[in-house]
């Protein structure tokens, strides 16, 4: 998803590496990455270095340039994805004359013309073309070879082939079929098989040949109109080449040790659809049972009992549940349903998502995110209303598990839901869901999620009188790396009334703009406290953590009249000087006025931050003690802490800063906008209670 997991380096590689930072720097990364490698690791990297320059050099076999076996097309592919009973074709039309136009939405990009086709190896945001090398070696993390690789990578995801086959499938003309075959055949003969971008990330492959599926199917596989003719065939046969050619890389290049998060999940999905989409050579079979394997070991792993994704970023939770859909689907098509511990732990992560999600569908923007999605099957919604990806998964998980209270989260049926399930069931997607009972007790969801390390203090939920506040006592992120988690121990965030006011400020930048990318995930950008200018972990490069500050609960209660939360984290243990830091937060429901206290054990003198960052549709305005906070008619007031006696503390409401960077928010990789953060700093010694109140 958001880098893929080998980049050029003499003997070992991984996802982690800064850009175009200077050689000091580059070797400072490396001697890094060593350190977060067990000796397991580093001859596996050493290994796979040799087998890279083998393949490169077709030293002992062919690698994935080489001949592709004649497909049996007697072997036919799963079919499940057909247009739902009823659905309006508009929206599709829309989409699809949009990508006719070549008109994309590129992250920040709204609107660009990219042609139709594109130029597959051009990065739109600079037009940098990257250079046709042997894509394994191709070091796409120099923005002056390749300029941002998440902005080339994403349009040779694929994704917009999906709403050009379905605006064929509903309406049956030409122009949108032969679109596909254009782009399909360009992108073929501008990625010849090993070489660029396209051919460095085996995520990447899996992501294009989910979509290349998905697309397939509306089209009609193997009898389409569109391999009709001796060009068509001509066309079938290279595009059924490469689909080849795609499996073979990523069966050959899976991530590994601690490369083994998301990533690996995508590459087998994308593996595991495709052999049962395209079961036409002898290796399918072969290809179909690992890819398996590996979802059903790894869902386990990267996902804990509780149902959080070990990653600790909410929007990775989403992308893994779009991914562990598709293979859902496909695998029940083919008559080899998922094992009952995948979908009770599916289940578990829909738990999750339910019991974060407030009133007005919001949940924290927690860790990494880059807007990464598996297929666009959603082309639109009516009635004014945006589509929420959130939202939609309830919806599926309501039809999967018959859950009413999934259902009620969820809201109307989405399109996107009604493609998944669009053969589900003699009645319909829509009279099945329509025929799931009602539920109105959002008070009955879990608020514990003990492993993942997160718990839910509030009262009235799901009502206009709502208050949601969910902190955060968990990991810092996954394997020795924790790739995708922010330095956000003990934070929290607060929504009343279904309406956000204090935030989880997201993430917005990657691979490039450095200085942005260590604020985003740093302990500033979250509501905590940070202790002497330092993060509560210590960054080794753009995604990768040195030393991972350890949080835990000491004592989670609720009872109809209080919650309460205390959480301790060991991140400035470190210190010369350590300084252990535990926060405490009461919920009184009848008041409706919370309490959160900050414990400081020290020996000498730091600098203590305390951070508390408002959504961007507050007005903060100052008032004696502290802020109001109000929109929408709503207003909660937050009183900040007095300073210990013989100590002064400085109070700063900061908006759009740029030195220091502070006030600002993210809601789509690559956007960013001005918002209020207010920060009270103090120089503090000994024992120090620092007790800050929100009333509403």
């Amino acid at each position: 998803m958001p880098e893929a997991h080998h980049p050029p380096w003499p003997g070992l590689g991984d996802d982690s590496r800064e850009p175009d930072a200077g050689r000091l720097a580059d070797w400072r990364w490396r001697l890094n990455r060593l350190r977060c490698m067990g000796a397991a690791e580093i001859g596996h990297r050493l290994w796979r270095r040799l087998a890279i320059a083998a393949e490169q050099h077709g030293w002992f076999g062919s690698g994935v340039a080489g001949p592709v076996p004649a497909p049996d097309l007697a072997q036919r592919g799963v079919h499940w994805l057909v247009p739902p009973r009823g659905q309006a074709p508009a929206p599709y039309i829309t989409a699809a004359e949009r990508i006719l136009a070549g008109r994309f939405d590129i992250f920040a990009l709204r609107g660009i013309n990219l042609g139709s086709p594109p130029r597959w190896n051009r990065d739109c945001k600079t037009g940098i073309e990257a250079p046709l090398v042997f894509g394994k070696h191709l070091d796409y993390r120099n923005p002056a070879l390749v300029g941002d690789i998440k902005y080339l990578w994403e349009p040779n995801r694929h994704l917009h082939l999906v709403p050009l086959a379905q605006a064929y499938a509903l309406t049956g003309r030409p122009a949108y079929g032969q679109a596909i075959r254009r782009h399909v055949e360009s992108w073929l003969e501008e990625c010849p098989p090993g070489l660029g971008p396209n051919w460095s990330s085996a995520l990447e492959a899996g992501l294009r040949l989910i979509s290349w599926s998905l697309a397939w199917q509306l089209i009609g596989g193997l009898a389409s109109p569109l391999f009709q003719g001796e060009g068509g065939r001509e066309f079938r046969r290279r595009w059924l080449e490469s689909v080849y050619r795609h499996q073979r890389f990523i069966a050959g290049f899976f991530s590994r040790h601690s490369s083994a998060n998301n990533h690996l999940m995508g590459e087998a999905a994308g593996l595991f659809v495709a052999a049962l989409t395209w079961p036409h050579w002898p290796a399918s079979r072969r290809w179909q049972r690992r890819a398996r394997a590996i979802l059903e070991r790894e869902i386990l792993r990267q996902n804990a009992p509780d149902g959080v994704n070990r990653e600790q970023a909410v929007a990775y939770q989403h992308f893994e549940l779009d991914l562990l859909l598709v293979v859902l689907r496909t695998a029940a098509a083919a008559g080899e349903p998922v094992s009952k511990a995948y979908r009770e732990r599916l289940e578990a992560m829909l738990d999750y998502l339910a019991a974060i999600m407030d009133g007005g569908g919001n949940l924290p923007m927690f860790g990494d995110s880059d807007d990464g999605v598996v297929a666009r099957l959603a082309q639109g919604e009516g009635e004014g209303k945006g589509f929420c990806p959130y939202r939609s998964l309830l919806a599926s998980g309501a039809l999967l598990f018959r859950r009413a209270d999934f259902k009620a989260k969820a809201g109307p049926l989405d399109d996107k839901t009604r493609w998944l399930f669009s053969r589900e069931g003699r009645i319909g997607v829509d009279a099945a869901y329509a025929d799931l009972p009602e539920s109105h007790d959002g008070g009955a969801a879990r608020r514990t999620f003990p492993e993942g390390g997160y718990y839910i203090l509030g009262c009235a939920f799901d009502s206009a009188e709502e208050i949601r506040l969910v902190a955060d006592a968990g990991p810092l992120g996954y394997l020795a790396i924790a790739a995708h988690g922010h330095a956000d121990a003990l934070s929290f965030t607060l929504s009343v009334g279904g309406r956000e006011f204090l935030i989880d400020p997201g993430t917005y930048a990657y691979h490039t703009q450095g200085a942005w990318r260590a604020y985003f995930r740093g302990t500033a950008a979250h509501n905590t406290l940070r202790v002497d200018g330092l993060d509560q972990s210590v960054s080794g490069g753009n995604f990768m953590w040195l030393r991972h500050a350890r949080g835990r609960c000491l004592e989670f209660r609720q009872t109809p009249h209080q919650d309460y939360f205390a959480g301790w984290h060991d991140g400035y243990l470190r210190l010369a000087d350590p300084v252990a830091h535990t926060r405490r937060i009461g919920l009184d429901k009848f008041t409706r006025r919370i309490v959160i206290e900050d414990v400081l054990e020290m020996a000498g003198e730091h600098e203590v931050e305390l951070f508390f960052h408002a959504a961007e549709a507050c007005a903060v305005t100052a008032e004696p003690g502290g802020y109001a906070l109000s929109r929408d008619g709503q207003t909660i007031h937050l009183s900040l802490p007095q300073a210990p006696a013989g100590r002064q503390a400085e109070i700063t409401c900061l908006r759009g800063s740029h030195a220091p960077i502070a006030g600002w928010v993210s809601r789509r990789f690559d956007v960013k906008q001005p918002t209020a953060t207010l920060r009270w700093k103090a120089r503090l010694t000994g024992l120090t209670v620092l007790r800050s109140e929100i009333r509403m």
